[in-house]
């Protein structure tokens, strides 16, 4: 079933959705419907040619645990020649807006305008994040996401040379381990991020993490 949201900020159970994960339309893209949302695994999903959100919550959730990414051969080699530089939450805007100009064209495209302001209002405050990759001057890869306690909501990345994105990845997660960080969720699986380490957890275990749950059984 799918739910029509209203002004009240709520959400409706996960499970009640449909099994492909669409669980709501309608609603806003304020900062605290964001933080509700994702808070409990569920993200807005906003084709910029429709008028309607959509917001997502897929019972098998596709994630990476930052001590779990992969790390090939070729990715070593190119990250011991120091060819390119990155760094965090330099350029949020832009690479947002290089994330959503590249996918423009395609089918489903999300990153409009209203989805863009959305996200730059949680990295206003602290609640999203970007990483950027730099030759020299030039913003040559990147990604972002949202930040909620030790997990981080990925939504989109680019690269303009090979391998962009995925330097940009495994810098997150270098970045996450070091600091405590427990889980990349990926929302949709791709062969990128399954070659990079993501798997499939149940929305349980995913919810466990995302409240702090497990730490207290261990």
């Amino acid at each position: 079933m799918v739910f029509q949201l209203t002004r009240r900020l709520a959400f409706p159970n996960p499970y009640d959705g449909d099994p492909d994960g669409l669980l709501a339309i309608g609603g806003d893209l304020s900062v605290d419907r964001l933080l509700l949302a994702y808070s409990n695994g569920i993200f807005p999903w906003f084709p910029y040619r429709q008028s309607t959100i959509e917001w997502w919550c897929p019972l098998q959730r596709f994630v990476i645990f930052p001590d779990e990414i992969h790390v090939s051969h070729s990715m070593r080699t190119l990250m011991n020649k120091r060819l390119y530089e990155v760094t965090f939450n330099e350029a949020f805007p832009a690479v947002i807006e290089l994330c959503g100009r590249l996918r423009a064209h395609e089918e489903g495209a999300w990153l409009g305008q209203r989805m863009t302001e959305a996200y730059i209002r949680l990295f206003e405050q602290r609640l999203a994040a970007s990483v950027e990759v730099w030759e020299e001057n030039r913003l040559v890869g990147g990604l972002y996401g949202v930040c909620i306690g030790k997990c981080f909501f990925g939504e989109s990345m680019f690269s303009l040379v090979p391998s962009g994105s995925k330097l940009a990845l495994i810098h997150l997660a270098r970045f996450l381990q070091e600091r405590g960080g427990k889980l990349i969720d990926c929302q949709f699986e791709t062969p990128h991020l399954r070659s990079m380490g993501g798997r499939y957890i149940s929305y349980e275990e995913y919810m466990q993490i995302v409240r702090g749950e497990e730490e207290n059984q261990e």
